[in-house]
């Protein structure tokens, strides 16, 4: 709940805008009207259009007693806005759109327009109404995103199951976990296997299958079987928390362009107001001046009627709405992809992305070693990795992990004798009655076998059997599935530079290059260089914004000082989560060029904004001075295009 009523607050009004009075920086906004407190604007709308209905029947007298009806619904719908105004006004901010309101539909008593006086009223309170209602929208986006921890969890503790609150569940604890729930903390099975459906945290549709050792994140549904998960994160360090937190806090940072609103709209409010003056009284007197009286150009009363419409027209409201709703919808459309943004700021940054600097290991590749060719020299391939297999079976390095992966089959135990660990070379394993020497080129030389080099890229395992060179298998670590298209796609927008930093070995680093058509890699870099290597990018002419995408803890130096740090969120360390600016909860390196489309997106949505407010307000303030429009058309030039506006921002939910 704290998180939507805090979404709630920053939505709901503009921050630090002019128009609603509060201070620029960020200080949050008291609601103008509660729930119980909107009665009197449904009373005064339903009075307001009975009374029109009853003029166009002829059933209401013309006269006084017209226009004293007519100050009902004006009343009822003006009381929330002369409250408000009074509050600004005591914060010493004199000029704001409730002033207007008030002055406007004053004045058009004054000028007995009664009827157009409560509908500037009547019509003002129902826009802001309308508005609330399609701002509520976007929150209840964000509200959905929030619905993904549950509150309680089943724990294993001794012989029975116990429901608690998850924030009672400790780290390794067991929970159990039944088909149709959500999984309610990190942890790893223990027992059982099942499909989750990923959706809520990373915005993937096809379910993902898991069993006993792997990891699942709290906020995963499970679909199938029931599975006892093991703790491994409490309850303010889950993966659920993480991201709550995040969206929670998405709209603190605020973007150029919504600064620039603000100060806009802080300088526009007075200059209306002083240039509605002077329509009321400069051409009045130039007539006195210039012969003939103020009749003669029009008299007072008209140029007074023409300010009061100039006026409502000229509210800068639909501005500094609709362009934090624009990218607060758009901060709410990409977690519910899979892409968490931290505020508006980060979302500008990236639409103007120019250059994309990636890390290799777990960022573009998986992280995970693989076999991924067999070099046979005496005996087959199949021989080949049998043997590689059932002598590294005892080991626990991620190399010989990766082998018996790949060889899949059954290792009977009864073949392997004497394991010896040699330091900094590899393993020694007696194997059917045969020593085997697995390992690099210089255990090859101490065992006295003849090997030879591997040129392909990977780490190459060799293999000789009682001195007698058997072949090689290589290792590496594989490309992701989507790293490709993430590269072709960022240079189909326009992306001019991509390059790859890596602390691996140059021929690796070379290879994943060349595969995935990478402008340039830099190779064998510690955390400290990568910082250094950005910075000198960054220093290079180059046009927009940098982007740093990476996923480890070596790479939070440089995601702090990317203009756009991007962070893999479902595997990545949580030290690069909090430098990033942007967490891709699913580890996929397409997800970058998708952040990018969205936030260009909202880029454009929000100048539409601004150019449809100004240019609409700029028609009818112009018509206002000619003497066109009426005030109803001052009021849809108001109220009617921030709706507009408000509208056209909540296309970047979709």
């Amino acid at each position: 709940m704290k998180a939507e009523r805090s979404g709630k607050e920053r939505a709901g009004k503009c921050e630090g805008c002019g128009c609603c009075g509060a201070a620029e920086g960020g200080e949050a906004h008291e609601e103008e009207e509660t729930e119980g407190a909107r009665w009197p604007v449904v009373v005064a709308a339903v009075l307001f259009f009975g009374l029109l209905a009853a003029g166009w029947c002829g059933v209401l007298p013309e006269g006084r007693s017209r226009a004293a009806a007519f100050v009902v619904p004006w009343a009822l719908a003006g009381a929330g806005v002369a409250r408000a105004a009074w509050k600004h006004l005591r914060r010493g901010v004199w000029l704001d759109e409730n002033v207007l309101m008030l002055m406007a539909s004053a004045g058009a008593f004054a000028l007995g327009e009664a009827a157009e006086a409560a509908a500037v009223m009547v019509l003002y309170q129902v826009g802001e109404g309308l508005q609330d209602a399609a701002v509520g929208r976007s929150r209840r986006s964000i509200a959905a995103l929030m619905d993904i921890r549950p509150d309680q969890a089943t724990v294993l503790r001794g012989s029975e199951e116990v429901v608690v609150g998850v924030a009672e569940v400790g780290v390794g604890e067991w929970v159990v976990v039944r088909p149709g729930e959500k999984v309610p903390l990190d942890g790893i099975i223990v027992r059982g296997a099942t499909a989750f459906d990923t959706s809520a945290l990373t915005g993937e549709s096809l379910p993902r299958d898991a069993g006993v050792g792997d990891e699942v994140l709290a906020g995963f549904v499970n679909q199938s079987g029931l599975v006892e998960v093991q703790v491994t994160a409490g309850f303010g360090e889950s993966t659920a928390s993480r991201i709550l937190e995040l969206v929670e806090h998405a709209e603190a940072r605020k973007a150029r362009t919504e600064k620039f609103i603000t100060r806009f709209a802080r300088v526009y409010t007075p200059v209306v107001v002083g240039a509605a003056v002077a329509v009321a009284v400069v051409p009045p007197l130039a007539g006195m001046a210039f012969g003939g009286g103020a009749a003669a150009w029009g008299g007072w009363a008209e140029w007074t009627r023409r300010a009061l419409v100039f006026l409502v027209a000229s509210c800068p409201c639909a501005l500094v709405l609709s362009i934090p709703v624009a990218f607060f919808a758009g901060v709410g459309g990409a977690s519910r992809k899979g892409v968490l943004v931290k505020g508006a700021a980060a979302l500008e940054q990236l639409a103007r992305t120019g250059t994309v600097v990636f890390d290799k290991t777990g960022t573009l590749t998986k992280g995970v070693f693989s076999v991924v060719a067999v070099h046979p020299q005496v005996v087959s391939a199949d021989e080949l990795l049998d043997l590689a297999a059932v002598a590294e079976s005892h080991s626990t390095h991620p190399v010989a992990a990766s082998i018996v992966r790949a060889h899949g089959g059954h290792i009977d135990e009864g073949r392997i004798g004497e394991v010896r660990e040699e330091a900094g070379m590899g393993v020694r394993a007696i194997v059917d009655g045969h020593e085997i020497a697995i390992g690099n080129g210089r255990l090859m030389a101490a065992a006295g076998a003849e090997w030879h080099d591997c040129h392909q890229a990977g780490t190459a395992i060799h293999v000789a059997r009682d001195g007698v060179y058997m072949g090689h298998v290589v290792v590496a670590d594989v490309v992701k599935d989507d790293a490709a298209e993430a590269v072709r796609a960022l240079r189909r927008m326009g992306v001019g530079r991509i390059v790859m930093l890596t602390g691996d070995a140059g021929k690796n680093g070379e290879a994943v290059g060349r595969e995935l058509g990478i402008d340039e890699v830099r190779a064998e870099l510690l955390p400290a260089q990568k910082a250094g290597e950005l910075e000198a990018l960054a220093r290079q002419g180059r046009e927009g914004t940098l982007a740093f995408v990476g996923d480890g803890i070596n790479d939070a130096p440089a995601l702090a000082r990317a203009d756009v740090g991007i962070a893999m969120g479902a595997m990545g360390s949580d030290a690069a989560m909090e430098a990033a600016d942007v967490v891709l909860m699913d580890d996929q390196p397409s997800k970058v060029a998708a952040a990018v489309v969205l936030a260009r997106k909202v880029m454009r949505l929000a100048k539409e904004n601004v150019w449809l407010a100004l240019g609409i307000k700029a028609v009818v303030m112009a018509a206002a001075v000619a003497g066109y429009p009426s005030l109803w058309l001052a009021v849809f030039a108001d109220s009617g295009v921030a709706l507009l506006c408000v509208a056209n921002s909540l296309r970047a939910l979709r």
